[in-house]
């Protein structure tokens, strides 16, 4: 069924005599066969947006609807793939094309010739439902593919054969109840803006471990949980979100590049190839999927990156595996939002962005979750979302940030001063919350003993009281104060430099395990109480500021992963002799 364009707006385009068409429905637009999505239906014209360059398009143009919703193609052959808003391969594209993007072009997602080693894991005559596991493909060597029965299939298998086959090659055949039977192949199709269902949702209850101190420790994310990273220019987004990616402790990542500059993720095409998976010591791309619509690639289909990303984390989550979706920008996705919904000429909200961006971004970040995988057996999955948010200026007031942080759980929020400071990472400890710190707490009591709690609630009320004393120390000066809270501004500053600031740059800083960030703050709070007991006897605050430990603290970050547990304890009881001795003078 066709029709014909009435109207050219940019990526929106308006045309007739679509009768049967249907909202959401995926049409081709003009003789290049340009991809475009129905927004919305007024009798037998529809609003269309267009995911690709629309100049040269014009009225009288034909108009053919697929009747089908864009989907994305799931199966062997997402990992160490690059895509496009729209799930179209990059490095393929690249291949046929040249280096820019052909308007029309189709080249389909998954690779079509690539025969993938299928592993059966049940047998003729087994019953299964949607959901259930029935092989499994080494997609990677860090990854193994599970295939899945597709939702709304049930039945006995009536055949299954191990071998090499290609996606879309019969590897099963089940036989309903009705007699009918059903091909399966390696590969499924799921609509992008439909979340993957499932059979329960359960409390998250465990971190995720990023390896990053201020996030771990003070302010950490559960598997399965939301966050945001609001910053403004220059803060440090970027480079936090890489750092997630690379050290997250989840089976896979999916970098949703959405709106941001092209240099920005230029980095990351070359970066993570070369970057080695700390888990499992393959190339961190064995686990990772990109999307990249950056800034200067058509608005719409930077709209549809979002969903594209999160379906497919879906997918993998449904296997059973800790995901994280990692999107930046959700602001530059808003402002997609916000140009198709001014050429709607929609009834605009605040800032001009649509009514209903609050509830675009919730349905984003509500497909995250723990989850009971569809299927007769049980696994438990987890995709966690967390998206960068760039408010003009930093100022979170505006729409995006303040809708994002309704939804959102934990808030890492960027401060420029700390980043003109050269502090990185750039979170404000004052500013920053998680609300997921009682859900984790048990988790944290079992594998890190309670201490590790006591100490993060205890360094989080000295950063505190700094923040009070700074202010009295700006009217009065630093020698109005008392010993003891000249003591609290210095652990403060330990705390602040010695263990908050990270370099994501140096090997041996860039990732930091649990142990050794409990070991690292005990070492500080340690020195903080055995000082508040020296001073009590009368010591010499100053020698206790200048002891050799203090300053062996400050490098204590530095020292290579295989030997920092000797040398903290050696720290430890050189610091506890050293304050003795002040003592003892005393």
């Amino acid at each position: 069924m066709s029709g014909k364009v009435t109207k050219v707006s940019g990526p929106l385009v308006v045309a007739e005599g679509l009768v049967d068409a249907n909202v959401a429905d995926v049409v081709r637009v003009g003789e290049k066969q340009l991809i475009g999505e129905i927004l919305n239906m007024t009798g037998d014209s529809a609003s269309i947006q267009v995911y690709e360059e629309t100049s040269g398009l014009g009225p009288g143009a034909e108009v053919v609807t697929t009747g089908s919703p864009l989907s994305v193609e799931l199966g062997p052959g997402l990992l160490e793939n690059i895509y496009d808003g729209i799930q179209r391969p990059l490095e393929e594209i690249r291949a046929v094309a040249g280096h820019t993007i052909t308007r029309g072009i189709f080249i389909p997602a998954l690779n079509r010739d690539k025969k993938w080693k299928f592993k059966p894991l049940l047998d003729i005559g087994e019953r299964v439902v949607g959901g259930d596991i029935i092989g499994t493909v080494q997609e990677t060597t860090a990854i193994e593919h599970r295939i899945l029965v597709p939702n709304g299939v049930s039945g006995v298998i009536r055949s299954i054969e191990a071998g090499e086959f290609t996606v879309e090659e019969t590897v099963a055949v089940v036989e309903g109840e009705d007699g009918k039977q059903t091909p399966l192949t390696m590969m499924q199709k799921w609509p992008v803006r439909v979340a993957r269902p499932y059979k329960k949702k359960h409390v998250p209850n465990r971190p995720l471990n990023s390896g990053q101190r201020i996030i771990d420790t003070l302010f950490p994310l559960a598997k399965g949980g939301t966050a945001a990273v609001p910053g403004p220019f220059g803060s440090g987004k970027t480079v936090v979100q890489h750092a997630l990616a690379k050290w997250s402790d989840v089976d896979v990542v999916i970098y949703i590049g959405c709106g941001e500059r092209g240099n920005e993720m230029t980095d990351v095409l070359n970066e993570f190839p070369e970057l080695t998976d700390p888990r499992s010591g393959e190339p961190l791309m064995r686990r990772t999927v990109l999307i990249a619509n950056t800034s200067d690639m058509p608005v719409a289909a930077r709209e549809a990156s979002i969903y594209t990303g999160i379906t497919i984390a879906e997918y993998f989550r449904d296997m059973g595996y800790d995901v994280a979706v990692i999107a930046d920008s959700t602001s530059r996705w808003a402002e997609a939002l916000r140009e198709m919904s001014g050429r709607l000429e929609e009834m605009p909200g605040e800032e001009g962005y649509p009514a209903y961006l609050a509830s675009r971004l919730a349905q984003f970040y509500e497909r995250a979750g723990v989850i009971e995988c569809m299927g007769s057996e049980e696994r438990l999955g987890s995709l966690t979302a967390i998206g960068a948010v760039s408010p003009p200026g930093g100022d979170t007031s505006e729409p995006v940030s303040q809708a994002t942080m309704r939804i959102v759980k934990v808030f890492w929020g960027l401060d420029s001063s700390l980043a003109y400071a050269r502090h990185f990472p750039a979170i404000n400890w004052l500013t920053s919350y998680s609300l997921y710190v009682d859900t984790l707490r048990p988790w944290y009591d079992a594998n890190m003993g309670k201490e590790f709690m006591l100490d993060r609630e205890r360094a989080m009320t000295i950063l505190g009281e700094e923040a009070n004393l700074q202010e009295i120390v700006k009217l009065v000066g630093a020698d109005s104060l008392g010993a003891g809270e000249r003591l609290t501004l210095e652990t403060a500053k330990m705390i602040r430099e010695d263990f908050l600031q990270q370099n994501a740059f140096v090997d041996v800083d860039s990732f930091s395990s649990y142990d050794r960030q409990l070991r690292l703050l005990k070492l500080i709070l340690d020195y903080d109480a055995l000082c508040r007991e020296a001073l009590g006897a009368g010591a010499d605050m100053e020698a206790l500021f200048k002891i050799e430990a203090r300053e062996r603290i400050a490098r204590a970050k530095t020292v290579p992963a295989d030997a920092y547990e000797a040398v903290y304890a050696e720290i430890d009881a050189a610091m506890r002799e050293d304050i003795a001795q002040i003592r003892k003078g005393a």
